[in-house]
């Protein structure tokens, strides 16, 4: 059940991350400035870090959700960690380098993920310009 919870937890963190994008007046005028870059670097570690706690908690559940293509024989709590990490940061920035794949419910919230991936650039950029006081 805790899990569960903290499942519940860290999506509403994402969507409160995400919602920066959405609220006016959250997103500064200037096109190009520290503090927008630094808005966007937060909703980005937000949403990475959520999605890799999300795989490590549903795989600690006995539910596995990702594959390495080169097993590590450490099998760690550290590790663990670090694999869903780093799994969440190539599919979040839509790299992809192939040696780690989902499996089972991994896949449809690695889909997710990369949806969300290629939104946020998008929905940045649209603010910051639509919002543009001439």
């Amino acid at each position: 059940m805790g899990v569960y919870f903290s499942i519940l937890v860290i999506v509403f963190c994402i969507v409160l991350s995400l919602r920066e994008l959405f609220i006016p007046d959250k997103i500064k005028g200037k096109k190009v400035s520290a503090e927008n870059f630094f808005v966007l670097a937060i909703i980005y570690a937000t949403v990475m870090i959520g999605f890799g706690l999300i795989y490590f908690l549903i795989d600690s559940e006995g539910h596995p959700v990702l594959v390495e293509e080169e097993y590590i024989a450490e099998n760690d709590v550290l590790s663990k960690v670090e694999t869903c990490l780093y799994f969440s940061a190539i599919t979040l920035f839509s790299v992809g380098y192939g040696d780690i794949s989902p499996i089972g419910i991994g896949r449809v919230i690695a889909v997710v993920e990369a949806l969300v991936g290629y939104t946020i650039p998008s929905a940045f950029v649209a603010r910051t310009v639509f919002d543009q006081k001439i």
